[in-house]
């Protein structure tokens, strides 16, 4: 079966209507048999084709150089090429995994029927893996599914290298490699299949809404990162010794990419170059400015001065709230999420984690954790027609549909908090997961890749 489209539950244009009008009506005259209409409703559509490679590209440059850069300039100059070399090799990792495993995990729709949960819901099968059954011509709704495969593919690159951010300038490359390359087949592949497999899928039954990624990327990723980071534990002469971005510079520009890129994510997630994925677009700028306008007037306050870090910061936080919303709220809601996740991320990152004790180096549960929560919830409320919204599912009230996003964020959570801490401890115990004393004092770019970031002449 081919995978099930994000959009399927909303409505097509009135051009593809009208074409499965036509042939619905020649079915009936000329008794065209029931394959013929299904062939109908599935046929390649150029425009929505040229929008999906767009915003597969898009996504990719999120991550290299978008997030590799943004990582980069918030670490100390000693650790900035072990950072991007992170982002990289996790680009090249998860592409071959992908298409060998992970997408058949995710993807594969067999066994799967709607109304009923059964292991299937959960984790899909293998008779999509090394990419078996798929070719040039080979469909997914109105793309080619090596288009679709592609698009999802960047998704689960992006996703582990967001944790990165989290145990940046302590974790051993090859521990990051072994734990990232087990944590995309183990965890991530069945949390996107539980969310976007389609019909029989376990949060697809319960009606979860995350339209792009709220719990598949940003809670998911968040919370392991904060397992990894308490797991690891914290840089040598953390909190008292000052560790401040060596470029905020590059991290201005990472910033930068990643909100460009951000459509690709969000308004890419229509598959199809619709209404819809105008809607999602439109709200995913105005959530970014309601979210880094929110933390730099709290910080101006409260500090007297607002800081780059703080705006460039805010506004991956607002990009991360509106993903999984970007599907269900109009503009207004997406205003609403934008100030929510301003302050409850500027929280979580300034005074949640020095309280708590733990070292998020770049503040990866901060954001993405904490901002993945906040939108996922608020998802619930905001859909609703009468707050500017999509609408309900039938039979939903706002009550229930906040419910339902709070059992689709506490399981991910739950799943992908346990799920990571037993392959971080089975990792550690092979190979150990931290960077030796002198490995960390000297730096991981010299110490673990004889190169530096900046090789200045004397």
């Amino acid at each position: 079966m081919l995978p099930i489209q994000r959009s399927s539950i909303r409505c097509r244009p009135a051009l593809r209507r009208l074409r499965f009008t036509l042939a619905s009506a020649l079915a009936l005259v000329f008794g065209m048999p029931s394959l013929a209409l299904a062939d109908a409703q599935a046929q390649l559509d150029s425009g929505d084709t040229a929008w999906l490679l767009t915003a597969t590209a898009l996504v990719l440059f999120m991550n290299i150089p978008g997030l590799a850069l943004f990582y980069g300039g918030l670490v100390r100059a000693k650790n900035v090429l072990s950072v991007l070399m992170q982002c990289f090799a996790l680009t090249a990792l998860i592409t071959i995994l992908w298409v060998l495993f992970g997408y058949s995990l995710a993807f594969d729709t067999t066994g799967m029927q709607a109304g009923v949960t059964n292991i299937h819901s959960f984790v899909g099968g293998l008779s999509k893996a090394f990419a078996s059954g798929i070719t040039a011509d080979s469909l997914s709704g109105t793309i080619p599914e090596t288009v679709f495969l592609t698009f999802q593919m960047t998704f689960a690159i992006i996703t582990p290298a967001l944790m990165v951010g989290a145990f940046a300038e302590r974790m051993k490359f090859s521990a990051m490699v072994v734990f990232m390359a087990a944590w995309s087949l183990l965890v991530y592949a069945p949390i996107c299949h539980m969310t976007w497999a389609g019909d029989g899928s376990f949060f697809g039954e319960l009606g979860v809404l995350d339209f792009a990624g709220g719990t598949v990327v940003h809670i998911n990723a968040g919370i392991a990162a904060l397992v990894a980071a308490i797991l690891i534990g914290k840089r040598r002469g953390y909190p008292t010794a000052p560790m401040p971005p060596h470029s905020m510079t590059l991290t201005v520009v990472g910033a930068s990419m990643l909100w460009v890129g951000w459509f690709g994510f969000n308004a890419g997630s229509a598959l199809a170059a619709d209404g819809a994925a105008g809607m999602a677009m439109l709200v995913t700028q105005v959530c970014t400015g309601a979210a880094a306008l929110t933390w730099m007037g709290i910080e101006w306050v409260r500090n007297g001065k607002p800081s780059v870090l703080g705006i460039v910061t805010a506004a991956v936080a607002g990009l991360v709230a509106i993903t999984p919303a970007s599907g269900s709220v109009g503009p207004l809601g997406a205003i609403v999420i934008g100030i929510a996740a301003g302050a409850c991320c500027f929280w979580a990152s300034t005074i949640l984690k020095y309280k708590l004790g733990y070292d998020d180096s770049l503040d990866v549960f901060g954001v993405h954790g904490v901002g993945g929560i906040v939108g996922a919830l608020l998802t619930g409320v905001f859909v609703a027609e009468s707050l500017g919204g999509q609408g309900l599912a039938d039979g939903m009230t706002i009550g229930s549909q906040f419910g339902v996003q709070v059992i689709g964020v506490v399981v991910t959570l739950v799943y992908s908090g346990v799920i990571s801490f037993i392959l971080l401890k089975v990792v550690d115990a092979i190979i150990g997961l931290r960077a030796s004393k002198e490995v960390e004092t000297e730096g991981l770019d010299i110490s673990l890749h004889e190169e530096q970031g900046y090789n200045l002449e004397v």
